[in-house]
């Protein structure tokens, strides 16, 4: 197997809801783990025990998203101090996570062609979460 980076987002309480989106967004299969299921991780608050302990979307193409919910007990820092970012050549494919992710989401830059010639959009996803898209435009445009 080759390695694989992926991200691992903390939620407070909506990894669920979150990955159900992503996977609305990218495709692919969805594992949710809840606390419950795992005698070792359950919480002294009965209601953390529904929350996700471990969830991984598996999307075509190699894309992964792995999260989790950070129980009451511990502290939580949110996501935005990190982005996601997509980019590639394929500008249908790409323009079509765009519009999915941008569903009640903040923009930061509408998605457009840039001065160095690529299509390019920054987005904060309905739950808080930074992406950044970068479709690859053609050699020399933007120059």
């Amino acid at each position: 197997m080759a390695t694989i980076l992926n991200p691992y987002i903390s939620f407070r309480g909506e990894a669920r809801p979150a990955l159900e989106f992503y996977q609305s967004v990218f495709g692919g299969e969805l594992d949710l783990r809840p606390f419950a299921d795992f005698d070792f991780a359950k919480t002294d608050n009965p209601a953390d025990d529904a929350k996700i302990m471990h969830g991984h979307l598996r999307g075509p193409n190699g894309l992964n998203i792995m999260a989790a919910d950070t129980p009451e007990s511990m502290e939580w820092k949110g996501g935005t101090a990190i982005s996601i970012t997509l980019s590639g050549e394929d500008k249908d494919e790409l323009q079509g996570y765009w519009d999915k992710l941008a569903e009640g989401a903040t923009i930061g830059q509408p998605l457009a062609q840039a001065p160095w010639g690529d299509w390019f959009g920054m987005l904060s996803d309905k739950f808080g979460i930074d992406w950044m898209v970068n479709i690859a435009g053609s050699p020399g445009a933007g120059a």
